[in-house]
């Protein structure tokens, strides 16, 4: 009996030890599966042709039905639509394209009486150069709100190549600065910094070393970029006293100025907005959209980071086609995740298990299935439903908060001839409507076909959810699977360990474990177009196949090691 006792204990203190992330994450997130909802593309419930807020009211069954248990807004404030919702006119208000603040409260309501959490996007480094702030800041330096923005009396030269750093090489150091000064003919001054387009000025929250020489360079803690955190906290806590679950921030490491290591940037964070979160909103999340985990995650304390398109600590190698590397010896290849199988995984495994070293145990390194600034997971090469429950079988069972960008769980198609939208550019193809039914336009509106929002894939076997919600083998019935056994295993959970099992040197299969105490998993993924097996190291007994996508699969137990047999565009995942 003290044996059993003993044993007991001791799988309790394993389990409580791996589930440990930091002090302050709020109990929900560890069990959250989040989907990401472009408003404009989800559902139109007025006939206008774009997406609105009742609309997404009117999906929250189906949403819920998903397994997801979180959803995430991109903007929904007014806008300026230079670029897709970003350039923020009214942090305080919902743009009337949406619905009102009122109908954003009641979707709040609507969805937390179904176990969903709301989280809104945070643009937390520019505005619209149509803001009152703006517009006031422009006139003249000693008015309410002129340190909000950034006002440089001259554009610097661009260095020369291999010559001495100058004023614009020094300020930024991810792009020389002079591609961030906007010329104007305001009363002010004759430029103002921007942060990503022309209509986005960038709000002042210092300089991490201010060159005395340019009274626009402000300190970090000097009274104007002080006022900007105070309105930034005002702006997070009219939301949450509204009932918002968090925010995913958008640029979050584009605050300070000059900041070439984001120490200053992680500072105002770390000792500023996540500690002020925190201590104010303790069930609440912040999410960065930093692209590097150890230092947003692990220094910054933030609840999680992706891992996705962006910067150098990205999936590129696994998912995108066209492009591979970093820098100008980049050259173009297949990805991994396509049926050619000619991939490889070194690329990613570095730069992941980096990021998953310096975050485990302080929060999240999230992989999602896409968003609305890079092509969708079904794009070129790898359309068929089994190809997607290949690459949704990984999303859904890796470390992390899984994230589902909406329609991805029905193969919704990249549009690669949609045309510019809101300032959308290339974006538009991963930005289409939601396809729900066979009806007109799909289900997404009633309004004419050329005054939608962008046009929806033109393929008339295009999948639908109605289609999908009958087909018991569908990629939709697939993903729901999956995250149901996700929510049932916990050792395929956010905060189980993971490792990789299979070798570098033979990429197909890439198997990998997850390990929550005494309770182990194995998955097992062969994106290509080949049947492929692996050996590996003899295990004490062989595992029960708990789920997958596969025609063929085995797990031999020989001599020489563990066979596992995998059939092609398969996928299986294993319970010890």
């Amino acid at each position: 009996m003290k044996r059993i006792l003993f044993i007991s204990i001791l799988c309790l203190l394993a389990v409580s030890g791996a589930l440990a992330q930091k002090p302050t994450q709020p109990s929900w997130l560890s069990e959250a599966v989040f989907y990401q909802i472009y408003p404009s593309s989800f559902q139109d419930s007025d006939g206008d042709g774009y997406g609105d807020l009742k609309g997404i009211m009117s999906r929250l069954d189906y949403i819920k039905s998903i397994g997801v248990t979180a959803i995430w807004l991109n903007p929904v404030y007014v806008s300026g639509w230079t670029d897709g919702g970003y350039d923020v006119i009214d942090f305080y208000k919902v743009d009337k394209r949406f619905g009102t603040n009122s109908d954003l409260v009641e979707l709040i309501r609507q969805a937390h009486e179904r176990g969903i959490k709301v989280v809104m996007d945070l643009v937390a480094g520019h505005s619209s150069d149509q803001n009152e702030w703006f517009l006031q800041s422009r006139e003249a330096p000693d008015l309410r709100y002129s340190d909000y923005y950034i006002w440089p009396s001259f554009k610097p030269e661009e260095p020369a190549q291999n010559g001495p750093m100058d004023y614009a090489a020094l300020m930024n150091s991810s792009a020389s600065l002079i591609r961030k000064f906007v010329a104007t003919d305001a009363p002010r001054g004759p430029y103002y910094v921007k942060n990503f387009f022309d209509t986005q000025p960038a709000l002042n929250f210092g300089f991490a070393n201010p060159d005395p020489e340019h009274p626009w360079e402000q300190a970090v803690d000097a009274p104007g970029p002080m006022a900007m955190r105070r309105e930034l906290k005002n702006i997070i806590s009219f939301w949450m006293d509204k009932g918002v679950d968090g925010f995913r921030v958008d640029m979050a490491a584009s605050l300070v100025k000059n900041d070439f290591d984001k120490s200053a940037t992680i500072k105002l964070w770390k000792e500023d907005f996540t500690k002020w979160f925190d201590e104010n909103y303790p069930e609440g999340i912040l999410i960065a959209e930093w692209f590097n985990p150890a230092q947003s995650v692990a220094a910054a304390d933030f609840d999680l980071d992706f891992f996705c398109h962006d910067g150098q600590y990205n999936y590129s190698s696994l998912f995108f086609y066209g492009r591979r590397g970093f820098g100008p010896n980049a050259t173009p290849s297949t990805p991994y995740f396509d049926k050619a199988g000619t991939g490889e995984l070194k690329t990613w495994y570095d730069l992941y298990t980096y990021q998953y070293d310096a975050v485990h145990g302080n929060g999240y390194v999230s992989m999602p299935s896409g968003n609305h600034d890079f092509n969708r997971v079904c794009t070129e090469g790898r359309t068929t439903p089994e190809e997607l429950k290949v690459a949704m079988t990984f999303f859904l069972t890796m470390p992390g908060v899984p994230f589902i960008f909406y329609g991805d769980e029905i193969g919704l198609k990249q549009n690669p001839n949609a045309p510019s939208t809101d300032g959308s550019g290339g974006r538009a193809g991963c930005r289409i409507p939601m396809l729900w039914d066979g009806t007109s336009n799909g289900g997404f509106s009633t309004a004419p076909i050329d005054k939608i929002y962008i046009p929806q894939d033109p393929d008339p076997n295009r999948m639908t959810v109605e289609k999908e919600e009958n087909d018991p083998n569908s990629l939709l019935n697939y993903v729901r699977t999956v995250l149901k056994l996700r929510k049932d295993v916990k050792a395929l959970g956010a905060d189980a360990d993971w490792r990789l099992v299979s070798s570098l040197d033979q990429p197909y299969p890439m198997v990998y474990e997850r390990k929550l105490g005494l309770e182990r998993c194995y998955v097992v993924l062969n994106p290509s177009g080949k049947q492929v097996s692996v050996t590996l190291p003899t295990e004490a007994s062989a595992p029960q196949i708990i789920g997958g996508s596969y025609t063929k699969c085995t797990y031999k137990q020989t001599k020489k090691g563990d066979v596992i047999t995998l059939s092609p565009i398969s996928s299986a995942i294993f319970k010890f």
